[in-house]
């Protein structure tokens, strides 16, 4: 596997993930995994114009993105975003090596509270990430990597 870095964020593809977290990893490969972005060739094309020429970008339904992940070319290096918690848990069940789990942007929401600019969270959604790090997986909040990063275990709602 290549996966070298795995974000929630609800915006997908955009950026600040173009322009730093890419960087940052030096990733040249993003698997965007969200059923509904899958399968809308509209949203597909956007998200295929979002990123610069250089970048392989797949959008993909969850269970096609565990297969994709697993037999990743080891000579990729290759970035995950998903919208949900959820989804990453779908991910690390279905064999994803995930040693690490940033989670960015995740924006207003019924059930949400704001725990960090630009980052809310429902209870629920707090308890599936205590659950990917209960497998773990160091999960953080981190907008933009030259900010601060906190550990889940400090977030409180």
């Amino acid at each position: 596997m290549s996966v070298i870095f795995y974000r929630i964020d609800d915006r997908l593809v955009h950026g600040q993930v173009m322009t730093s977290w890419t960087k940052v990893y030096g990733t040249n490969r993003i698997f965007v995994v969200d059923d509904a972005t899958a399968g809308n060739s509209f949203l597909c094309e956007v998200m295929h114009m979002a990123a610069p020429r250089e970048y392989d970008v797949h959008i993909l339904k969850t269970a096609d993105a565990i297969e994709r992940i697993k037999n990743d070319p080891p000579d990729k290096k290759t970035m995950v975003l998903t919208k949900t918690p959820e989804v990453m848990l779908q991910l690390l069940e279905g064999g994803a090596d995930m040693k690490e789990l940033n989670v960015g942007g995740m924006g207003c929401a019924p059930g949400r509270r704001l725990v960090l600019r630009s980052i809310q969270i429902s209870p629920s959604e707090l308890e599936t990430l205590k659950q990917i790090e209960a497998k773990g997986v160091r999960v953080y909040l981190q907008i933009f990597p030259d900010a601060k990063s906190i550990e889940l275990s400090k977030v409180k709602l």
